[in-house]
């Protein structure tokens, strides 16, 4: 089960990179259709889609690498049962808010698919893709989170705590 969950936050990573990838080359299609006198009619469109689809996709990869910004000014002033509480407080509530967000999301996936909702861009297309990266990357994140959670009510250590122990330790090698 542990490699199937690695496999699929680093698959959202991946994903989230090519995404970034299309953005620069919907970009550069851009610059280079003007120059040429080429109209590329929807491309900033396209790229939108993509920059909401990188952001969300890549929200559990960055999770469980200690990437993000968590403000631990409480937390970090306790330790052993106290710091445990409060970080399955802060896990459940952010699962629970996370899961909040990634349900009504999937809900406006499938409503937008059952109503057929397009852009209103010049290349019409259909909602439903662009919003299923943003529902995607929500409903992994939960997982991620969901992940820490247990593993912290298993008096485990949650990813980020992992990942930053594992950053001391490689910063300490090579001084």
């Amino acid at each position: 089960m542990r490699k199937l969950l690695e496999w699929l936050y680093t698959g959202s990573g991946i994903l989230a990179g090519v995404f970034l990838i299309l953005i620069a080359a919907l970009s550069l299609a851009q610059i280079c259709g003007r120059l040429l006198g080429f109209a590329a009619y929807s491309f900033d469109d396209f790229a939108g889609f993509c920059m909401a689809a990188s952001s969300f996709l890549g929200l559990a990869h960055t999770y469980r690498r200690n990437e993000h910004i968590r403000v631990a000014l409480l937390i970090d002033r306790f330790s052993g049962g106290t710091r445990r509480v409060l970080e399955i407080l802060c896990l459940a509530a952010s699962t629970f808010l996370i899961g909040f967000f990634a349900w009504y999301a999937v809900d406006m996936v499938l409503t937008s698919y059952q109503i057929n909702d397009v852009s209103q861009g010049l290349v019409p297309v259909p909602l439903w893709l662009p919003q299923g990266g943003m529902a995607l990357g929500l409903a992994i994140m939960t997982i991620a989170l969901l992940d820490d959670l247990v593993a912290v009510l298993n008096r485990g250590t949650p990813s980020y705590l992992v990942a930053e122990q594992n950053k001391k330790i490689a910063l300490s090698e090579n001084i």
